[in-house]
């Protein structure tokens, strides 16, 4: 299967223990895939695919009803990949609403090039979207978490981006340090040695260069989302990022966005309960499903 110049989608072969189903004449795949798609800047991503569970024994699901052809795209934070436990749990807790493809950004896990930390993470979030239409999904949502949040709104922004997008505990606005665990992720990301703390800790790979030019930031995105149903997601008990920024993204969408602030909720992935992602599936059905 091949996927354009931005969704390449590598031979089954170059991928150890990859699933080799295709999607068939009735829809798109009904079992597990993995494989390695190439951005518009030439970077390898990998991505997993997990096809929409069947709720009900005895299901006919075949994967024709529009339902079968919805697809999440979850996008991680900084320092996850597709294999985390917490990543997994959410791509998991989402099956139950439509098939869902997860992927490690650039620079972490198995996909090649350096993290530049939000910026050309959004090649890579276009391309792993290509691949889920090419796999048959006529409608595609985007779920991010933390630097992922703010990739989904950013991506969201452009043409041909998702049918729906949820982002959960986003920034809104770049280079905040307003709190000791953002100053920490500063000092990783901008020190020799909290870069070789992050390649040998945490498993990322980062780059040393800082952004020229500087991106569009999420705040500045979010107007430009319109019509696309556009929900933020953000915990009151949030370390890294304080409300003002779910209240300042929430403001830029105007009628066309919904805030969510949960009570005593964390930050991202790690904090995100059950009851909230069955809530966020539902959203996104109701909307793009």
């Amino acid at each position: 299967m091949s996927a354009g110049p931005a969704g390449h989608v590598t031979r089954s072969s170059d991928i150890p223990n990859s699933e080799t189903a295709g999607r068939t004449s009735s829809g798109p795949p009904r079992t597990p895939l993995r494989r390695f798609l190439r951005t518009d800047d030439g970077v390898n991503i990998e991505a997993v695919y997990d096809p929409k569970a069947l709720v009900y024994k005895g299901s006919a699901d075949t994967g024709t009803s529009l339902s079968g052809h919805f697809a999440f795209v979850v996008a991680h934070g900084f320092t996850g990949n597709a294999d985390r436990p917490h990543v997994r749990r959410v791509a998991q807790a989402l099956t139950r609403y439509g098939s869902v493809v997860t992927f490690s950004f650039r620079g972490h896990g198995r996909s090649g090039g350096r993290s530049t930390v939000g910026d050309r993470e959004v090649l890579d979030l276009a391309a792993v979207v290509r691949w889920a239409r090419d796999l048959g999904h006529g409608r595609v949502a985007t779920v991010g978490f933390s630097m992922g949040g703010s990739v989904v709104l950013r991506h969201a922004a452009l043409p041909d981006g998702p049918d729906a997008v949820v982002s959960v505990s986003a920034p809104a606005r770049w280079y905040y340090r307003g709190t000791a665990p953002m100053r920490r992720v500063h000092w990783l990301i901008t020190r020799p040695e909290g870069r070789l703390l992050g390649r040998y800790g945490f498993g990322t790979r980062i780059h040393h260069r800082d952004w020229d030019p500087v991106p569009l930031s999420p705040v500045e995105s979010v107007p430009l989302i319109a019509p696309t149903p556009l929900l933020v997601v953000h915990g009151d008990s949030d370390g890294y990022f304080p409300t003002d920024h779910p209240e300042t993204l929430a403001a830029a969408a105007g009628e066309n966005g919904e805030l969510w602030l949960e009570r005593g909720m964390g930050h991202a992935e790690n904090a995100a309960s059950g009851e909230l992602l069955a809530r966020i599936g539902e959203w996104v059905s109701g909307r793009a499903g």
